[in-house]
């Protein structure tokens, strides 16, 4: 049922929000040089490597100028990427990769080979059992997580030290607990923090 309702939300949803990728898409063209979608080596179910994708929210090369992690007011985020990032609408082309089955709706956030190195190994085994997701419980709670390692000596280490553990708690939680109801609820509660968010933006 959870991979028959993947294909049936990501497609209906990429058919519907079409007009939004489309704006979305000029205004990043538009706005800064570069491509208007952003791809990233992430880890899938059963470890396997896929390409993530998200609407472009930093200056071209931005990975080559600083860390995989972003901090605050990370000076390589364009104007429209900080709108983007803000209303979670740089995450919409996920949605493809939900259609193409390297993720689901609702599911453990996919980490960078580096940070998924990092957990133990019976924590990581448990974790890439499942399809990663678009959003989930941790994705709420650290839905402004540039924000919680602004000011941070060294953000990568706090990230790995301090972040990591509390998101794999809720990763462990959503691979033994999960339920097709759970995932629903989980999807109402997103879309109610990015509601409340973009009208703060706004």
């Amino acid at each position: 049922m959870k991979r028959a309702f993947d294909i049936f939300a990501s497609f209906f949803g990429l058919m519907g929000l079409f007009p939004i990728l489309l704006v979305v898409t000029v205004l990043i063209k538009l706005s800064s040089p570069g491509g208007a979608f952003f791809y990233q080596t992430r880890v899938g179910r059963g470890g396997k490597l896929f390409s993530i994708y998200k609407f472009r929210t930093m200056i071209p090369e931005a990975e080559q100028r600083g860390d995989k992690i972003t901090v605050g007011n990370d000076a390589r985020i364009t104007p429209v990427g900080a709108f983007l990032r803000k209303t979670k609408l740089d995450e919409l082309p996920q949605l493809m990769n939900v259609l193409k089955g390297d993720m689901s709706i609702v599911g453990p956030r996919p980490e960078v080979p580096e940070f998924i190195a990092e957990y133990p190994e019976d924590v990581r085994e448990l974790i890439l059992s499942v399809r990663p997701g678009i959003t989930d419980t941790a994705s709420i709670e650290f839905s402004d997580e540039a924000g919680l390692l602004e000011g941070k000596s060294d953000p990568r280490q706090a990230y790995i030290d301090e972040i990591l553990p509390m998101k794999a708690k809720h990763y462990v939680r959503y691979v033994e607990t999960q339920s097709f109801t759970g995932d629903l609820l989980i999807i109402l509660a997103t879309l109610n923090k990015v509601f409340k968010q973009a009208t703060e933006q706004g």
